[in-house]
């Protein structure tokens, strides 16, 4: 856990995130597909999902069959197998952090992921500091207080 809290601190935000398998957010996009098509928010809410297989095959069935990489998520796909997508963003385990609550008030995903529509390669570039979301509370009014986003302990 220490570990990865220390990456979380020291992983350089413009380093591309490099992947299993290479897939351009700006290509789909530009195709009409909105994030929470392939991003699902199962409930309670808290995080979105990150898309199975078997969810790309919907149009990989057909689109782009022969190329190399989608020869590999038709394997995996056909086994059952979860591609190890890399999560570019991770909210630390001690803050809770609702997904559906933020989506239903109104933000949107490049608030703080930045303008993924436009980037081939995925980077961390939306801050996700505790500074950075208590100014976004304050600019939409919502609490500040420390038990609106961590346990507090007795």
């Amino acid at each position: 856990m220490l570990a990865a809290v220390l990456l979380w601190f020291v992983q350089d935000p413009k380093a591309p995130v490099e992947q299993p398998l290479p897939y351009s957010h700006k290509q789909h996009l530009a195709l009409g597909l909105k994030c929470v098509e392939c991003h699902t928010n199962p409930s309670p809410g808290e995080s979105m999902g990150i898309p199975a297989a078997t969810k790309c095959m919907a149009c990989h069935m057909s689109i782009a069959k022969d190329k190399p990489a989608i020869v590999k998520l038709t394997e995996a796909a056909k086994a059952k197998r979860d591609i190890p997508w890399v999560r570019v963003y991770q909210i630390p385990s001690y803050v809770a952090f609702s997904h559906k609550v933020h989506l239903d008030a109104g933000a949107q995903c490049s608030k703080c992921h930045g303008e993924v529509a436009q980037r081939e390669v995925l980077f961390k570039e939306g801050d996700i500091s505790m500074g950075a979301c208590m100014n976004c509370h304050r600019e939409h009014k919502a609490s500040n207080d420390c038990g609106y986003c961590h346990e507090l302990k007795p």
